[in-house]
């Protein structure tokens, strides 16, 4: 009894743990995956809480509710559409994702919440299946295939991803796959006093995986000074990296007005747009502006390629300051920009960069006035 009631408390307590640095990662970096992880997190933390009362006074109703509804709904659930959210890039997907979470969240909590129990308790974790009856049971099913179905689905996109992305995609979805795995095994077979010591690795492995994915760093080769170099780079597609695009990314245009038309009109002027800006200044240390220059190249061939909100992006060199340079960016919305900085392309360039980047200074800026050839100031700032 002492065993399980002492790895009880550690587990909550590494859960409360993980729960306050993924809020911290949130607020940070906010974003849709994070605060899935951040829910997950809480909810399993909850769950673990109450199980250090059930394993020291026995468990009850309250505590077994409380336990099963973190480990085997809340937690299972929002780590895999944290996970999906991560990968996903299509809008529908990702809509369609959130109208099931909601029909797989609301009713199951409102089951296990009021469903009646059987069975005695004692001092272990105890398995869900000898408590609940049939209907609980079915909808944790439903659940928990759903939640295969969110990580099966975010594998496949992690796995497509270009090679600059790809390896940290796979690496936090399989990190939130054993997760997963874990908290369901602890909810459905309770397993004694060997729950509390697989649900710290569960918690573990969702901490892992949110500080890679949301507050990504250098890599495992930061001591070396040429790591940007190493072999994820060598077996990457060429068109990442050879002959790195400095210009602005700009898409198709759509019913411009020709110069002739324009020269004697007055100049378009339009008040409210939603767009946003930002321009981000990086001073590279010495000898690593190749390293940059090859980095800002394949991110900007991959917000080129799925970013249809961010309507220019541009990597600029400075002709006064060689190790200096400036990205600018105007996002159609304050949405748009949030997408952007989720996506994994932004954050594998962020982690890889931060290597060679001594400063950077960003710069907010919001939309008030607009005159660009090519239509672009008549979509920026619509009438």
């Amino acid at each position: 009894m002492m065993v399980t009631v002492g790895l009880a408390f550690i587990s909550a307590l590494v859960g409360w743990s993980g729960t306050a640095a993924l809020a911290a990662y949130a607020q940070r970096r906010p974003g849709v995956a994070s605060v899935a992880w951040l829910i997950a997190a809480l909810g399993m933390t909850v769950g673990l809480s109450a199980a250090v009362i059930g394993a020291m006074f026995d468990f009850g109703e309250l505590t077994f509710r409380l336990l099963q509804t973190g480990l085997g709904l809340i937690g299972p659930l929002y780590m895999a559409w944290g996970a999906f959210e991560f990968t996903a890039r299509a809008s529908t997907a990702r809509f369609a994702s959130r109208l099931l979470l909601s029909a797989f969240t609301v009713v199951p909590l409102v089951v296990f919440g009021v469903d009646r129990l059987s069975g005695q308790f004692g001092s272990t974790f105890p398995a869900f299946a000898d408590h609940y009856d049939l209907i609980p049971r079915v909808l944790a099913g439903l659940v928990h295939g759903f939640a295969a179905v969110l990580l099966a689905a975010a594998l496949t996109m992690a796995a497509r991803r270009a090679p600059i992305t790809r390896n940290t995609g796979l690496t936090v979805v399989a990190l939130v796959t054993l997760s997963v795995l874990l908290s369901v095994v602890v909810s459905r077979f309770g397993l004694g006093a060997l729950g509390p010591l697989l649900m710290l690795g569960a918690v573990s492995a969702l901490w892992g995986a949110a500080a890679l994915a949301v507050d990504p760093r250098r890599n495992d080769h930061d001591d070396d000074d040429d790591y940007y170099y190493d072999d994820e780079y060598d077996h990457a597609d060429e068109d990442d990296f050879e002959d790195l695009p400095e210009e602005p990314v700009r898409r198709k245009r759509r019913n411009a007005d020709t110069y002739d038309d324009l020269y004697d009109a007055p100049p378009r002027r339009s008040q409210g747009s939603n767009a946003r800006s930002v321009i981000t200044i990086y001073t590279i240390a010495d000898g690593q502006v190749p390293a940059f220059d090859q980095l800002a190249g394949a991110v900007v061939s991959e917000v080129s390629r799925n970013e249809p909100d961010t309507l220019l992006f541009a990597a600029h060199t400075v002709a006064s300051a060689p190790q200096q340079r400036i990205v600018y960016a105007i996002y159609r919305d304050e949405l748009a920009r949030e997408e952007h900085e989720q996506q994994p392309h932004v954050l594998e360039f962020q982690r890889r960069s931060a290597g060679v980047v001594v400063a950077t200074n960003v710069i907010e800026l919001s939309l008030s006035e607009a005159s660009a050839s090519d239509g672009l100031a008549t979509m920026l700032m619509p009438r």
